[in-house]
């Protein structure tokens, strides 16, 4: 036994050395930048940071599944694995961070680079979370040490996407592009609303001067990725998340990261579609990826100016059919033209009259929000409610506060602006407070609402959601004519219009 041994490690060496150099992939791994900061996100906000365990897991198996079994009924992905994971998985999230290549063995194999660059630029995800998530952190320390982790993210030059933001045209303008999103909307609908939440929590960690205001800021954000997951694909993003639409202020202050993480994000959606579409060969699969995995870490072509990555997100037809700004009143549904919810219909009330002679009546107009959104606003040059700005003062007080008061009933009407305004402090105590100085006849119908119920079980409100295995009824919205999600779901964009949607220079044809 002894004397064979040599012999099997030689020629274990010889087998290992002529495996074809196409099929090696080098398998070492970088950890976490040490920290006390570290894991400080999952000690403080556990139910925000465990859904990342789940997203880890539905990314996995859907390539796994994309790649394995390709003329697999449509079903597969978009009722059970999409039920299993919505009404399940997220439900009750692993509580540690999944070991991808166990759920995606053969695409693991497949794109080994490819698993270990989105690995790679989760940690920087969740090492950021982390950073702001730590009470013990100055607000500049944690600027400075974002900045830190950043540099050591692009550290390893193998793994790491580019800080110069990419083309949009390499997710939309190829010859596999839109193949999964077409075939599998909505399991697309929710890998963007993963997207948009990954980004979106930086929002109310920054934003929040206290543990109380983070943690109120984190429910919010999370009632809305879960208003979108309870009524698909209606509410999920119809566009990919940018992150300087939905995360504006994290953009502003670490626009290497943020770059980054759309990077990331659109390198999801093309590897997505290069397994779903037919136009490339199984056979090919493994090198029209590492050609894109190539092009992504490119800065010499395809790429758009930091102006034109800033502008990308009102091109695309604002934040609002991104998911929304993570803070702030959201359009819902999110699609083109959506008017803030509870507010149509307000051309019924007095002087909100649309169209025809506005000389004399209120004009509601319109104004856009940070991301392009249009939102009724007051013309106060007209008056109040088809009244002169120089009426009586107590006269046009009254009217104003009428319509205010209505405004209000039609708001915390609507269960998404409810439970956005009762997670948040602030907001819930000036209106507290404004309700306690009127009069006790104009309170009818004015109390913020608790929430019903159906409202309380739901994980949307914001509560850590309990453990169930069946998926609830979701509420029914109110009528309303709605078109339909478009297939396509920026049909009609001429990306070689656009500021830097250049083709791309020999990427899908190698």
């Amino acid at each position: 036994m002894r004397s064979s041994t040599p012999v099997l490690v030689i020629g274990a060496v010889l087998i290992l050395l002529g495996r074809p150099a196409a099929a090696q992939d080098a398998r070492n791994e970088q950890f976490y930048l040490p920290g006390a900061f570290n894991w400080a996100m999952l000690t403080n906000y556990p139910e925000a940071a465990r859904l990342f365990n789940a997203f880890d897991y539905g990314h996995a198996i859907l390539y796994e599944k994309l790649y394995t079994d390709p003329d697999a009924p449509v079903s597969e992905l978009e009722s059970r694995q999409f039920e299993y994971i919505t009404t399940d998985l997220l439900i009750r999230p692993p509580r540690f961070a999944v070991a991808e290549e166990v759920i995606e063995p053969n695409y693991a194999k497949l794109a080994w680079k490819a698993k270990m660059m989105f690995d790679w630029a989760h940690i920087l995800h969740r090492q950021v979370y982390d950073v702001y998530a730590d009470e013990h952190l100055s607000e500049p320390a944690k600027d400075s040490l974002v900045e830190v982790l950043t540099d050591y993210y692009l550290s390893n030059k193998d793994l790491a996407f580019l800080t110069t933001p990419k083309s949009m045209q390499l997710m939309d303008g190829q010859e596999f592009s839109q193949a999964f999103r077409q075939r599998y909307p909505k399991m697309n609908g929710l890998i963007w609303a993963y997207h948009w939440l990954q980004v979106g929590l930086y929002e109310p960690l920054i934003a929040g001067k206290t543990p109380a205001e983070k943690k109120a800021g984190l429910k919010a954000v999370l009632a809305r990725f879960w208003s979108m997951v309870e009524d698909p694909p209606n509410r999920f993003p119809k566009v990919m998340p940018m992150t300087a639409a939905v995360a504006p202020e994290f953009s502003r202050r670490h626009p290497r990261a943020a770059v980054i993480f759309d990077n990331l994000h659109m390198m999801h959606d093309i590897i997505s579609d290069v397994l779903a579409s037919s136009k490339v060969p199984r056979d090919r699969k493994r090198t029209v990826i590492y050609q894109q995995l190539a092009e992504s870490q490119r800065s010499d072509q395809n790429t758009m100016t930091m102006e034109e990555w800033h502008g990308m997100g009102a091109m695309m037809g604002g934040v609002g059919i991104m998911g929304g700004p993570a803070l702030g009143i959201l359009s819902d549904p999110p699609t083109v033209g959506a008017v803030a919810p509870g507010m149509d219909g307000l051309e019924g009330m007095p002087g909100m009259a649309s169209g025809g002679d506005t000389a004399h009546k209120h004009d509601m107009g319109t104004i856009r929000d940070s991301g392009g959104v249009p939102t009724p606003a007051m013309d106060m040059g007209h008056g109040i409610g088809g009244m002169p700005m120089d009426m009586p003062g107590d006269s046009a007080m009254q009217v104003h506060m009428g319509m205010m008061r209505e405004m209000h009933r039609r708001m915390m009407a609507d269960p998404i602006i409810r439970r956005r305004m009762m997670a948040d402090t602030a907001m819930t105590r000036m209106m507290r407070q404004m309700m306690g100085s009127m009069p006790t006849g104009q309170l009818d119908g004015m109390m913020m609402a608790e929430p019903s119920p159906a409202d309380s079980a739901s994980p949307g409100h914001g509560h850590h959601p309990p453990a169930r295995a069946v998926k609830p009824k979701p509420r029914s919205p109110a009528p309303r004519k709605t078109k339909p999600a478009p297939t396509d779901s920026m049909s009609g964009m001429d990306h070689s219009k656009m500021p830097g949607m250049s083709m791309p220079t020999d990427t899908a044809h190698h």
